[in-house]
C-alpha cells in the first residue's frame, strides 16, 4: 500500500510539473526564423517578445552571423523599451566581441543616442528643466561616442546627424559649466564664479554659452572690485554680443532657444 501511495504521489508531482512548465513554440526554430520574428515584433512595438527572440539567438546560435546582428538589435530593443543600462551593456559586449564589425558605426551612433536621450530628457517640456542642468556624465559619454563615429567613419550615413548632435552637446556641456558658475555667483562666491566662467571661454570657444559666461565674468569682477579684469571682460562682451539680453535682463534672460526638446 505504501508503495502504491508513493508511486501515486510521484505521478501527481510529475503531472503538476509538466502542467506548469511554459510551452516554448520557438524550441526548434532556426536562427533565421527567430530573427525574422524578432524584427516583426520590433515593427509592432513588441519589445518583450523581440527581446526573447534575440536572446534566444544569442544562446542557441552564438557563433553565427545572426548572433552578431541580434546583439545590435537587442541594444536597440532595450533602449526603446526604456532599459538604457541594458542597452549600453549590449553595445559594450558587441564592441568587445566584434571590434571590426561593419556595424560598428551604427553601434557608436546608437550608444550616442542612448546617452543623448535618457528617459528623463523627454520630460523636459513638462518640467521646464534645462538639459544642461542634468548630470554631464551622460552628455560627455554621448559626445565621446558621436565624436568617435565622426572620426572613424566620416562617410557613414549616421555621421551627418552625429555632427549636428555634437554641436549641440558642446554647448550643452558648456552650459553645464555656466550653471555651476551661476550657482557660485548667486551665493556670493565671486572668485569661484569668475574662474568657472573663464573655463567656458577657454575650453568652449565659439559656443553660444560663452555669452552668459562673459556676462558672469563681468559681474563677478565687478563685485570683487577688480576693475581692470572687469573692463577687459566687458570689452570682449561688448564686441561679441552687442545686442545681448543680459544687458537689460541680467540672469533672467531667456536661454530656452537652444533646447532641442522644446
Amino acid at each position: 500500500m505504501r508503495v502504491v501511495i508513493a508511486l501515486f504521489a510521484v505521478i501527481v508531482i510529475a503531472g503538476c510539473g509538466s502542467t506548469n512548465s511554459k510551452y516554448d513554440k520557438t524550441t526548434n526554430w532556426s536562427a533565421e526564423q527567430l530573427y525574422a520574428d524578432a524584427k516583426a515584433e520590433m515593427s509592432s512595438g513588441g519589445w518583450k517578445e523581440a527581446r526573447e527572440r534575440l536572446t534566444a539567438i544569442e544562446s542557441r546560435y552564438p557563433f553565427g552571423v545572426y548572433a552578431q546582428q541580434a546583439l545590435l538589435e537587442l541594444a536597440y530593443v532595450n533602449w526603446k523599451d526604456g532599459e538604457n543600462e541594458q542597452a549600453l551593456a549590449a553595445i559594450d559586449r558587441f564592441q568587445q566581441l566584434y571590434p571590426n564589425h561593419p556595424g560598428t558605426d551604427y553601434a557608436l551612433y546608437l550608444k550616442g543616442l542612448i546617452n543623448f536621450t535618457p528617459a528623463s530628457a523627454f520630460m523636459t517640456n513638462i518640467t521646464g528643466q534645462d538639459p544642461a542642468e542634468r548630470d554631464p556624465k551622460g552628455l560627455r559619454a554621448s559626445y565621446d561616442a558621436f565624436n568617435e563615429l565622426i572620426k572613424r567613419y566620416p562617410e557613414s550615413k549616421y555621421t551627418v546627424d552625429a555632427e549636428k548632435r555634437v554641436a549641440w552637446l558642446v554647448n550643452t556641456i558648456a552650459m553645464n559649466e555656466v550653471h555651476v558658475a551661476r550657482y557660485y555667483f548667486e551665493r556670493g562666491a565671486y572668485v569661484a564664479a569668475a574662474n568657472r566662467a573663464q573655463t567656458v571661454i577657454t575650453d568652449f570657444e565659439g559656443a553660444p554659452a560663452t555669452e552668459e559666461a562673459l556676462y558672469l565674468m563681468v559681474e563677478s569682477y565687478d563685485k570683487l572690485g577688480m576693475t581692470e579684469l572687469k573692463n577687459d571682460s566687458q570689452r570682449v562682451f561688448d564686441k561679441n554680443f552687442p545686442n545681448s539680453d543680459f544687458r537689460t535682463k541680467g540672469l533672467k534672460a531667456d536661454r530656452s532657444w537652444w533646447n532641442p526638446f522644446n
